[in-house]
């Protein structure tokens, strides 16, 4: 490097919409809990990534998919590309193999597989032989599956049905806990989602990355390798411990 290079420290969030960007997508919507200033304060306007940024803030504190829907309103008629701002993974155009095999499919959710090395963590999706999805099997103490989704692309009738899923089960709890005091509701995953979708018959496709490589650096454990392995790479340490308090879609130019 030259005299006078400087390297500015890279948020692990800095990669996916890195990813996103190479694959087409121009808009992001990144989703916040309060207090997570910081994020738009390094992201800034998208200008660095040549991409335009809006953020969204949570509102149900439920799991995932509710702060998926918090954009929504804005992003319902797009094809949507979507990926946990907490891990790294490669190769770096997964998500443009993702919309290829979604615009040859014409599925309604596609998703990026890689093999899990912690299964029980993760959700584990049982494929038939022609690569489409059977089952999302979430957290398994014990199975045979290899592939966990990390990455994926959805159409527009996914976005709808998961925004009328939610909305249902939000209206299912909230009829049979009125005047109670009953606990809030159990955290929904993705993968929750994914196999209602299956059962109400949507088209899930997946692209096999059987060489490809993740890591999930939401545990200190997991925060050592990934500084071990990116070598010399300046990482932005505060942008790891996110994990689902915030997260992102873009939308792509593709469609």
């Amino acid at each position: 490097m030259g005299e006078g290079y400087s390297l500015r420290p890279k948020a692990v969030c800095h990669y996916l919409l890195e990813k996103m960007r190479l694959a087409g997508a121009t808009k992001a919507y990144i989703i916040l809990r309060e207090g997570k200033w910081d994020i738009p304060a390094y992201l800034g306007d998208g200008t660095m990534l040549d991409m335009h940024l809006a953020y969204l803030m949570m509102n149900l504190p439920f799991g995932a998919p509710y702060t998926l829907d918090q954009a929504y309103p804005f992003a319902q008629n797009a094809l949507v590309a979507f990926g946990f701002p907490d891990i790294i993974f490669q190769p770096d155009d997964a998500f443009v193999q993702l919309l290829a095999r979604q615009a040859a499919t014409d599925a309604d959710i596609v998703l990026g597989l890689f093999p899990a090395h912690q299964p029980q963590k993760m959700d584990m999706v049982d494929l038939d032989d022609d690569g489409r999805v059977r089952q999302i099997v979430i957290k398994p103490h014990q199975t045979h599956l290899r592939y966990t989704w990390i990455i994926a692309v959805w159409t527009p009738v996914f976005a709808r049905f998961m925004h009328e899923h939610l909305a249902a089960i939000q209206k299912e709890y909230e009829r049979d806990n009125a005047g109670s005091n009953a606990p809030e509701n159990r955290e929904l995953f993705v993968g929750d989602v994914i196999q209602a979708a299956i059962h109400n018959d949507l088209r899930v496709e997946t692209v096999p990355f059987p060489n490809g490589a993740y890591l999930d650096i939401g545990t200190p454990g997991d925060l050592v390798k990934a500084v071990r392995n990116m070598g010399s790479l300046p990482i932005c340490v505060d942008a790891f411990f996110s994990d689902t308090e915030y997260a992102k879609i873009a939308e792509s130019s593709e469609r």
